[in-house]
């Protein structure tokens, strides 16, 4: 939708790079499609319909439209998988948009850049930044598809779920710390945890599913992995003074992976076990327990079982590292 400040549309022109021309009927009609299946996938992409005789469209918003009609008419995707591609498209650059947005905004308001006049000074560096993120944007889009289509490819298909260690590690007392910390000071700590636990998390060779303020969830392929990263993020986060104590739970088990996120029993018993951890501690279940015998470097000791909401009791073990004997290898 335009935006009312001339100033902020000029902005939106120069960022779509189209002239906007046509009505959504209009949009429709030159990609040969009713109007209802054009706008299932426009919302699909996750914009808002506007009205009949809004001219809102450009001929990219044509052009997507065509590509995405033409990998269902070539059967390259059935019309489900098509909104499905197109749901998960939107969603992440929603999400990368937005975050791009509030960092400019950031970097305007440092250097004493007025609100009224962010559009005008934006105006003039976006065409030449434009290109660079964009290289950025196909640069990083095409290592974490090489990292991940290897992985996917190889899940058993007719089961359609994998083993896989599920963790969340969650901020001690958040709720009650924001209510107390300015906007500013609570985006700062969200920032350092997120980031330092995003660190963490790829260096440990795991992946970070989802962030949630107060809690970063992520999956690894075995326990040991799991279990070096779980300790890190306990052990890291412990020294940051101005970040509350972390507590981590880690389940493994089955998990069915869609559209870049987990489901499943495991990872239910992963969050519930977070909840039942203390600060700077870390619970696994049994699975977990079983996938690191024999490996030394961790100590497991039973607690329980304990009661978790939506499972019977749980046999559940505390995680620590084991102190190393003097003249001790690591296994």
């Amino acid at each position: 939708m335009a935006a009312e400040d001339p100033a902020a549309y000029e902005l939106e022109n120069l960022l779509l790079q189209h002239r906007r021309r046509y009505t959504s009927r209009e949009v429709a009609g030159l990609a040969g499609v009713p109007v209802y299946r054009a706008r299932r996938f426009w919302r699909a992409l996750g914009f808002a319909n506007v009205g009949d005789e809004a001219v809102e469209f450009t001929n990219a918003d044509v052009d997507a439209l065509v590509v995405l009609l033409r990998l269902v008419t070539e059967g390259v995707f059935d019309e489900q998988h098509a909104l499905l591609l197109a749901r998960s498209l939107g969603r992440a650059a929603a999400r990368l948009a937005e975050s791009q947005a509030e960092l400019s905004r950031e970097l305007l308001d440092q250097v004493g850049v007025a609100a009224d006049e962010r559009a005008q000074v934006l105006s003039r560096t976006v065409p030449d930044l434009l290109p660079d993120l964009e290289r950025l944007l196909t640069y990083t889009w095409r290592r974490q598809l090489a990292a991940s289509v290897g992985r996917v490819l190889q899940t058993d298909q007719e089961a359609r779920a994998t083993r896989l260690a599920v963790g969340f590690a969650d901020l001690v007392g958040f709720t009650r710390l924001s209510r107390h910390l300015e906007e500013l000071d609570l985006a700062r700590l969200v920032d350092r945890f997120e980031g330092r636990s995003a660190d963490l998390v790829t260096a440990g060779r795991g992946r970070v599913v989802k962030t949630l303020g107060d809690s970063v969830m992520f999956v690894a392929d075995s326990a040991p992995e799991a279990a070096e990263i779980a300790l890190q993020l306990v052990e890291v986060h412990a020294g940051e003074r101005t970040v509350p104590p972390v507590r981590v739970g880690v389940a493994l088990g089955p998990v069915l992976a869609r559209m870049g996120d987990v489901f499943g029993s495991t990872v239910n018993l992963a969050s519930r076990l977070t909840a039942l951890a203390a600060p700077d501690q870390v619970l696994v279940d049994a699975r977990m327990s079983a996938g690191l015998t024999g490996r030394r470097r961790f100590k497991l000791s039973q607690v329980g079982p304990l009661v978790a909401r939506g499972f019977d009791e749980v046999t559940a073990f505390t995680l620590e590292r084991r102190p190393r004997e003097p003249g001790s290898g690591s296994a």
